[in-house]
């Protein structure tokens, strides 16, 4: 079976997953989206009010940066795949909680597999605790970690240069080093 076939079953799943409380509050819940094709997958904290809206991952403000910030990498939206931690938006857009985490682990895992990206970018301190329990995200980022036999790049989550500017040199330099990563 092909990743295709795989991530359309995990798609599935998700649409209809009632594994924890946030589909009860959830309009539609996010699976993972896009093609892989470049061996890059992205993996962000949960979905927001737009994405939870379309069923999207990425498609609200946040998501806008995040393809400005996929051409400082030499990448197009629909040559990565993008997914998050937790599946369906949180309350009061507040970070997930371990149990829900938890509850969605099998379906990122099912995600990671079905495509066997060559390089994971980690947005966000819950991406990043996710898969690296000990980091913090203002010294893991920009820092390739190799694990399992994957590597993996942490950066901040594109919606943090909205509120903090500052931010915005870091980031855009994390991109621009997976440009190099990947020899573009």
């Amino acid at each position: 079976m092909g990743s295709e076939y795989l991530l359309g079953e995990v798609a599935k799943e998700v649409r209809t997953c009632e594994k924890c409380d946030l589909c009860r509050s959830r309009k539609k819940a996010v699976p993972g989206e896009g093609s892989g094709r470049s061996g890059v997958m992205l993996v962000g904290e949960a979905p927001g009010g737009k994405e939870d809206e379309s069923g999207r991952p990425f498609v609200g403000v946040a998501g806008k940066r995040l393809e400005e910030l996929l051409r400082l990498a030499g990448l197009s939206r629909d040559e990565v795949f993008i997914t998050n931690i937790v599946k369906c938006r949180p309350p009061g857009n507040r970070r997930p909680r371990r149990d829900e985490a938890e509850s969605c682990h099998e379906y990122l895992r099912r995600e990671i597999e079905a495509l066997n990206p060559s390089l994971v970018v980690l947005l966000g301190v819950t991406a990043l605790k996710r898969f690296f329990p000990s980091s913090e995200i203002s010294t893991a980022r920009g820092i390739v970690v190799e694990s399992g036999g994957r590597r993996y790049l942490p950066t901040y989550h594109p919606a943090s240069m909205i509120y903090n500017r500052s931010l915005e040199s870091a980031v855009s330099g994390d991109f621009r080093e997976l440009k190099k990563l990947l020899g573009r």
